[in-house]
């Protein structure tokens, strides 16, 4: 990796940093809890190779990560932020507004969302309409209009499911993971429900409010940015559900096992090949500005992003990340190595 190229590239940007960096000698790290697990392997990989402090790291959900991330430069900013979904506009205008120019976006592989229960609960294959019908605030009626989601049991929804109080823990508005499961679970199972054609073609934000808004009324709880706590919830009672990123499930099948979607179960194979639909990819933003001031943040960044964590057989694919392909992973490495900016 060509360090030195990026070094004098960024070297402008970072003069006047430079003397605020000595405050701090780690790397901070911030955002997704789904890309924190994996941030944390190459953190103590980091550390054992070098002999370094590990970075900070904070898992704030990837929304609170980009907020705190892009709020400035320097020491008292954090270096690089996790995400489940790629920045929006309004988080670059928010960089933007306060010095935030220089980032380069990081593609590390690929995720898929699962919806988990614990090994002792019922065997669950579940559609994109049954988990819109079990978690959306408001329905059609079949006249036009909407109704308080009247479902309590999953067998109100459809008898052949359990007669069971619906509970599923996920994650807050904040996160990530609960933007990719609106996108890609709640929109596809509202799609087709009748009248939301219609309504898509003639009152497009009304069709995305409804179809994204999740109940408050018990039944969905927000379990916030720890996803570890909604592990600890389905170990504890085989009744209830829980969503969070791939990797939780796959450190914890010895307690969990995933719930299928449209008959599909997630594993490496089946997300990395699209097969299973709630697939998403994951990043890393860091800033350029930082880089060659913060101690370690380069070396950090080049073990990131290295064949050993990211590549096939990878450190990172034993905890559940998907790799990309290889030409994919080469285009990450000369990205990261170029200090390629993101547009703002």
């Amino acid at each position: 990796m060509n360090i030195k190229a990026l070094l004098s590239a960024t070297a402008v940007a970072s003069v006047a940093f430079t003397g605020a960096a000595i405050a701090r000698d780690q790397v901070k790290v911030v955002g997704s809890s789904t890309v924190f697990p994996y941030t944390q392997g190459v953190a103590e990989e980091y550390a054992n190779k070098t002999g370094s402090a590990a970075p900070v790291l904070e898992s704030t959900g990837t929304g609170g990560g980009f907020k705190i991330f892009c709020g400035g430069i320097g020491p008292d900013f954090p270096d690089m932020t996790g995400a489940s979904r790629a920045i929006t506009d309004s988080e670059k205008e928010l960089c933007k507004t306060n010095g935030v120019t220089d980032v380069t976006e990081v593609l590390i592989g690929y995720d898929g969302l699962s919806i988990a229960v614990s090994q002792e609960g019922a065997d669950l294959s579940l559609t994109n309409e049954q988990i819109f019908k079990a978690l959306a605030a408001e329905l059609p009626d079949g006249n036009g209009g909407f109704v308080a989601n009247p479902n309590q049991m999953w067998s109100d929804i459809d008898p052949s499911l359990p007669a069971a109080k619906i509970v599923v823990f996920g994650p807050p508005p904040t996160s990530g993971t609960r933007d990719a499961f609106v996108e890609l679970s709640m929109h596809e199972g509202c799609k087709n429900l009748p009248g939301m054609a219609d309504l898509r073609k003639s009152n497009r934000d009304k069709w995305n409010e409804v179809c994204s808004r999740m109940r408050q009324d018990g039944p969905f709880i927000e379990a916030g940015e720890n996803d570890n706590l909604i592990v600890q919830r389905l170990q504890a009672d085989a009744t209830t559900l829980g969503i969070f990123g791939y990797s939780y499930l796959y450190e914890n099948q010895d307690t969990l096992k995933a719930v299928s979607i449209d008959g599909v179960a997630p594993s490496l194979e089946a997300i990395g090949s699209g097969e299973y639909s709630l697939s998403r990819p994951l990043y890393n933003y860091v800033k350029n500005a930082h880089r060659g001031v913060i101690p370690g943040l380069n070396e950090f960044l080049e073990e990131y992003v290295s064949e050993d964590a990211i590549g096939d057989g990878g450190y990172l694919a034993e905890r559940g990340l998907v790799p990309l392909p290889a030409d994919l992973r080469e285009k990450t490495r000369a990205s990261v190595a170029a200090g390629e900016s993101i547009s703002f």
